[in-house]
């Protein structure tokens, strides 16, 4: 499957990380002439993490989400509250984090400190049972019921996706800091080059595998699947915390059998013991797949790109691909 970026990301490609680094380090002047970086709030660790990637030293970036923190249930304090209405910008996705969305429309911020992500790329629906449907509101696969209602936050766990957000960000970040506008694109374009480059490794290692169905606890990985030609099966629904039916732990425990599904998948910031079920009954194993919502302690040197590579290898080994 060959996906292409646009003709501007792959003139990006040809800038070399020793720019990158040097109109980084020679930045930090906002629109106004300040010393001081720019004050960017993000809701979740992956739009933290572009901002980082984007910013350098020229932003100040606040994560909303505290390491080990489910991101769906984050609960605001008073401090990040304050934090929102005080930002230069906020990088968000509405209807992911509800108290986030709360915040951001109490904080008074004019729209060029507003980017909502859903805005940037275009969203996959989900059902009313809280699964991932494609665009046009079609059914992943037979075990996805229930009408087109809201949509997948999850964008970030498509490396084309990303970079979408990632080129939208260095645009924001050059109109309120305009003195650092190079800098801000060109370490965009870096950022672009590393996306191309993981989504080329998701493409080749997925390409060749025995059975193309993964189980997961819950249905964080539909933009995965949609752009890999996988299919997703889910324990839960978009919210990690809602709990299947017993009829539907049934089907699933049916399906890794006659399927031949050698894992059941889950996660670092949830219960694993509805799969550890799962897994037990139909005579799988269990391993880690991640949906890079957020940190937690055990992997605080990890970054977006080294657990999306996690995710790759776990992938290939589950579904036996050569």
């Amino acid at each position: 499957m060959l996906r292409l970026f646009s003709a501007r990301r792959r003139l990006c490609a040809l800038a070399v990380a020793p720019l990158v680094l040097a109109l980084a380090s020679c930045g930090g002047d906002d629109a106004g002439g300040s010393d001081d970086p720019v004050k960017v709030v993000a809701g979740a660790y992956p739009f933290a993490y572009v901002v980082e990637q984007i910013g350098g030293t020229m932003v100040d970036v606040d994560n909303l989400t505290q390491p080990g923190v489910e991101p769906h249930d984050v609960e605001l304090t008073a401090k990040q509250m304050a934090a929102v209405t005080d930002a230069d910008l906020v990088v968000f996705l509405h209807g992911f984090q509800p108290q986030v969305d709360e915040a951001v429309d109490q904080s008074g911020l004019p729209d060029e400190a507003r980017l909502d992500v859903a805005d940037v790329v275009e969203l996959l629906g989900v059902t009313d049972d809280g699964h991932t449907v494609e665009e046009g509101g079609k059914a992943e696969d037979d075990h996805t019921t229930g009408d087109h209602e809201g949509d997948d936050p999850h964008v970030w766990l498509d490396p084309e996706r990303m970079s979408e957000i990632a080129d939208a960000v260095a645009e924001r970040l050059a109109e309120i800091d305009p003195d650092n506008a190079d800098a801000y694109r060109t370490n965009a374009g870096a950022l672009d080059t590393e996306l191309t480059a993981l989504d080329t490794e998701f493409d080749e290692g997925l390409a060749q595998c025995e059975t193309r169905t993964f189980v997961t606890s819950h249905a964080a990985f539909g933009y995965l699947a949609d752009a890999y030609d996988l299919t997703q099966v889910a324990i839960a629904g978009i919210e990690p915390n809602t709990e299947p039916t017993t009829q539907q732990l049934a089907d699933i425990a049916d399906l890794v059998e006659s399927q031949g599904v050698t894992t059941v998948f889950t996660e670092e910031l949830t219960s694993p013991r509805t799969a550890d079920t799962i897994a037990r009954e139909s005579g799988a194993t269990t391993a880690v797949l991640s949906p890079i919502e957020g940190l937690t302690d055990d992997d605080s040197d990890d970054t977006y790109l080294t657990l999306m590579r996690q995710n790759l290898a776990a992938l290939q080994k589950a579904n036996r691909c050569s």
